[in-house]
């Protein structure tokens, strides 16, 4: 839940609701412009992400994916546009509201981004002791308890040169949970995970959903996850530089409101979501 503080703040950046917009509507994003200078990504996003929803951000190479993602938890502000939580305008707010909203976030980044230096539940602890009065042994059983509820009971004194891959995967999402967030947004989760470990990560995903009672924004080009765990995405396009779909992965599936969306969704051919080829890593040239 939000802090009275933060409500008072995003208060005064506050946006009338569209209509037709469901009433558990928790991010929208309205009339958004993506550009780097002068080169539009993508224009006209508008979609919205209901109160608990496994929602994916999915296209093909160089579509804005993470930049989208960016401008959603504030590193990047839209050429045009707003993106509202709870009604509240990100960049509307000031910078005590952005910044109010912004503890309301957590971010699994594509690599974990732990600090090598850092053992687990240092790492764990870093937002914990800059943004609250909680004592050392306060700071310490929270980040043992994250780190329980990923499956990483006993790893605290661990750095993370000395645990897998996917260790370190589930260990960043301790960390993007230290401040118990309303959103947890994940770039990429199992981009170089096993699909094993891929599969685990998904099911971790569900399960904090499920228990926490959260919201989750995904980049992701893995099939297998978007069919298993997400209910809602937005398709986008950067041929036509636009959004293509919205909606529950399985109904686009379905019927497919445009072809590249259908050949998405197939890897290209007419058998099942899924066959086929693994595709290659997303590299977006535009977004680093």
């Amino acid at each position: 839940m939000p802090s009275a503080s933060s409500v008072a703040v995003a208060s005064e950046a506050r946006v009338a609701a569209s209509p037709g917009e469901p009433p558990d509507a928790h991010i929208v994003v309205r009339d958004m412009d993506m550009a780097y200078g002068s080169f539009v990504l993508i224009r006209g996003l508008n979609f919205t992400i209901r109160r608990g929803d496994i929602f994916v951000i999915m296209g093909g190479s160089g579509c804005g994916k993470s930049t989208l993602m960016r401008q959603m938890i504030g590193l990047k502000r839209p050429a045009r546009g707003q993106v509202l939580y709870d009604g509240a305008s990100f960049w509307d707010a000031d910078p005590d509201g952005r910044e109010q909203l912004m503890r309301r976030f957590g971010v699994l980044y594509q690599q974990g981004a732990l600090w090598s230096s850092m053992t687990l539940a240092e790492n764990i602890g870093l937002p914990l002791g800059e943004y609250t009065d909680l004592s050392a042994a306060e700071i310490r059983e929270i980040a043992s308890l994250k780190l329980a509820l990923v499956g990483l009971a006993g790893f605290e004194d661990y750095y993370p040169s000395e645990i897998s891959g996917g260790m370190r995967k589930r260990a960043g999402l301790a960390r993007a949970m230290a401040m118990d967030p309303e959103v947890l947004f994940f770039d990429e989760p199992s981009a170089g995970l096993d699909p094993i470990s891929s599969r685990r990560l998904d099911d971790l995903i569900l399960e904090l959903r499920d228990s926490m009672g959260g919201t989750v924004v995904m980049v992701t080009h893995e099939l297998p996850s978007i069919f298993a765990i997400a209910n809602n995405s937005v398709f986008l396009d950067p041929e036509t530089k636009s959004q293509l779909a919205t909606g529950d992965p399985h109904e686009l599936l379905a019927d497919p409101p445009d072809p590249k969306v259908a050949e998405f969704l197939t890897r290209g051919g007419s058998g099942r979501a899924g066959e086929g080829a693994t595709a290659g890593p997303d590299q977006e040239a535009t977004s680093g």
